[in-house]
């Protein structure tokens, strides 16, 4: 019969030891390798709650597993039987981060996570066409169309489109002379008005 855990100082009886819980093994036992899922179970856990690249999969498993090549096998099935794909994962990327950012900010994270640079440049050019848009987009739900008034305003509105990622043509569409719905940009850059 297992003893009552001692209380604290503060009189509050202490929680029982994981170890010596009714039906099995503590937590840190089973992540210490002693029991849980497999790599591949890891994976498809990972996987079912949202897309990944193969190598965001990859540094995850490493928590789990030292052999590098244990996880290169893993990340091969995974692909063969359609569980991870790098081509679906930049779509999703993509699509979650459009609506918000341009496309500098989404090309600089899919190379991140290790997407090839055959599917970074297609991207590429879909994201552009689309630029000046969501540039428009996101800066009229963070200013409500309202133009800057003074080169400080200006200032300030031009670094948060460019923090988002969206080019320097885009920007200066976005605020130039003609208002938001101009699309091509200011023959003078260095207007304020």
């Amino acid at each position: 019969m297992a003893k009552p855990p001692p209380d604290d100082p503060a009189g509050r009886p202490q929680p029982p030891d994981p170890a010596e819980r009714p039906g099995g093994l503590a937590r840190r036992d089973r992540a210490a390798g002693q029991g849980g899922p497999s790599l591949k179970a890891r994976a498809v856990g990972y996987l079912s709650r949202r897309e990944h690249s193969r190598s965001e999969l990859a540094r995850k498993l490493s928590a789990h597993c030292e052999d590098p090549a244990e996880i290169e096998a893993v990340l091969d099935t995974l692909q063969r039987e359609g569980w991870q794909s790098d081509a679906r994962y930049a779509q999703s990327l993509v699509h979650r981060r459009a609506a918000k950012q341009g496309t500098a900010r989404i090309l600089q994270e899919l190379r991140q996570h290790g997407v090839a640079s055959e599917q970074v440049t297609e991207l590429r050019d879909d994201l552009r066409r689309t630029e000046l848009e969501r540039a428009r987009a996101v800066w009229r739900k963070r200013f409500g169309g309202q133009l800057p008034a003074t080169p400080a305003d200006r200032a300030r509105q031009q670094r948060f489109l460019a923090a988002r990622g969206f080019t320097h043509e885009a920007i200066r569409a976005v605020l130039g002379k003609g208002g938001p719905d101009e699309t091509e940009p200011d023959s003078d850059p260095d207007s304020f008005s």
